[in-house]
């Protein structure tokens, strides 16, 4: 989250007005992330969050609102999108698209234990087999072809080394996509961000995943493999946490046990979640856009991520 668009106070109760959810009481810009403009909206009825969408078109969000409301009827803790009385739940906000959804209680668990790796996989798993049915459809437009493309760009940026680390994991993950094992995998839509800072918790009680701008129907397994990598990781070394991913993987097979294409590519798939966040990290680095409370990433983390999903693959 980051402010590229400055909202006015009359830009914030108009919107309130328009949702009909009280007064303005407070507006705040939230700092951190790096694709949309975030702010806390308080009203005289509650905790929001105000959303102006800087990337995504108003013909793209729709897929991300609707699963929202989709996966929140179905029992899943999540951000509800706010209607108007049309019945509308996407926005327009200082001339930008934008949302309005109810605030998470909690906080996010920045230093997970195996209690809040068990409690993310059993509701990861809950997720997806929720959204089984969701009728929208939209691809992970972070995927691979959107790899393809960015890659050539971030190319002149690295070193030698690790442009030939970057050029040989993407030649392998073309290989694996279009192989029929991966074709086996079950699919639907997934969250495909689902940090430690996308998720609530009150004590080790799970309380919602939020941040669905990244979602799109993909693999289940790469979704799973993108949580692996950033709750079951050591941060400072970029090392695998055995305990921790084990905990998540077991509470996640409770729920919805991996079928025997999933369990062979989960090393590959941990790959490609490492290398996916490699190159996004990379482009806003060396390629970022203006906002007042912008903060990057460091994409060393994710090559140091990747080194070790290639060196020590992990095996069902």
């Amino acid at each position: 989250m980051a402010v590229f668009t400055e909202v006015s106070k009359k830009d914030a109760r108009e919107i309130l007005r328009r949702l009909q959810i009280g007064e303005l009481v407070e507006l705040r810009g939230i700092e951190g992330g790096i694709e949309n403009t975030n702010y806390f909206l308080t009203s005289s009825q509650g905790e929001f969050v105000l959303t102006l969408f800087e990337r995504l078109t108003a013909e793209q969000l729709p897929f991300y609102l609707h699963l929202m409301k989709h996966l929140a009827h179905g029992g899943i803790p999540v951000p509800e999108p706010r209607a108007d009385k049309y019945g509308e739940i996407l926005h327009t906000v200082a001339g930008k698209p934008a949302a309005v959804v109810s605030k998470l209680r909690g906080k996010s668990q920045l230093a997970p234990e195996p209690v809040h790796c068990a409690a993310v996989g059993a509701m990861l798993a809950r997720m997806h087999l929720v959204g089984r049915d969701f009728d929208r459809h939209q691809p992970n437009l972070r995927g691979l072809p959107w790899w393809n493309e960015t890659v050539p760009v971030v190319l002149p940026h690295l070193n030698e080394a690790q442009a030939a680390l970057l050029r040989s994991e993407l030649a392998y993950q073309n290989h694996v996509a279009a192989s029929s094992t991966y074709a086996a995998l079950p699919r639907g839509p997934v969250h495909a961000d689902l940090f430690r800072d996308n998720v609530m918790f009150a004590e080790d009680t799970l309380t919602g995943f939020f941040d669905f701008y990244f979602a799109g129907v993909d693999t289940w397994l790469f979704d799973l493999a993108v949580c692996l990598n950033d709750w079951c990781i050591d941060l400072p070394t970029g090392l695998h946490h055995a305990e921790r991913a084990t905990a998540m993987l077991n509470a996640y097979q409770a729920v919805r046990p991996l079928t025997g294409p999933e369990r062979e590519l989960l090393p590959a798939m941990l790959r490609a979640g490492a290398l996916r966040f490699w190159i996004s990290r990379l482009w806003d680095f060396y390629l970022p856009r203006e906002a007042s409370m912008l903060k990057p990433h460091d994409p060393t983390h994710f090559e140091r991520v990747l080194q070790g999903r290639i060196a020590s693959p992990v095996v069902l």
